[in-house]
């Protein structure tokens, strides 16, 4: 797992809002890695983690925050009794895992984004469909394409915007 950490850089929470399409892709690959380590080590089925799980926010900022905190536990220099928290809180993290994946629907072998209930005064949400899962891995790696153009975009919106700012303050 040092290679995470040579990746992501220094150890502190991600804010997947935040991030540029760099940083994002760097946190992509390093939580990738750190999911697949997880589930393989400590045999989760994916009633705790499964396939899609990058589909789903909420599962994304869970296994996040475990990846981060994993990081920091095992830190060289660190406490010896960090490892029996992490574990301690792993434990609590599973829990909600289960919740998170029976609320969102998401299998092994289907998916279908997380039901969403509309306010009063919100529009409708739009019933999800479900759909098999064929290739996880083709599927992540589309999933993080399509991210990481988002954010380009939303970057090369924000650039232009504040250019075109810029250019109305001096005229």
């Amino acid at each position: 797992m040092k290679r995470a950490v040579e990746e992501v850089g220094e150890v502190e929470p991600v804010d997947w809002r935040t991030l540029t399409a760099a940083e994002a892709q760097a946190h992509w690959r390093a939580l990738d890695t750190f999911v697949h380590w997880l589930r393989t080590t400590y045999g989760l089925p994916p009633t705790v983690v499964p396939p899609l799980w990058h589909r789903h926010p909420e599962l994304v900022w869970e296994l996040s925050a475990l990846h981060t905190h994993w990081l920091a536990c095992y830190e060289p220099g660190g406490s010896g009794s960090w490892p029996v928290a992490w574990h301690a809180d792993f434990a609590d993290a599973r829990e909600r895992l289960r919740e998170w994946v029976a609320t969102s629907g998401t299998r092994l072998d289907r998916d279908r984004p997380t039901r969403a209930t509309a306010w009063p005064g919100e529009p409708a949400v739009a019933p999800a469909e479900e759909r098999p899962i064929t290739d996880r891995q083709a599927d992540f790696a589309a999933f993080v394409a399509a991210d990481l153009d988002a954010r380009r975009a939303t970057s090369a919106r924000a650039a232009r915007n504040a250019r075109a700012a810029k250019q109305e303050r001096g005229a």
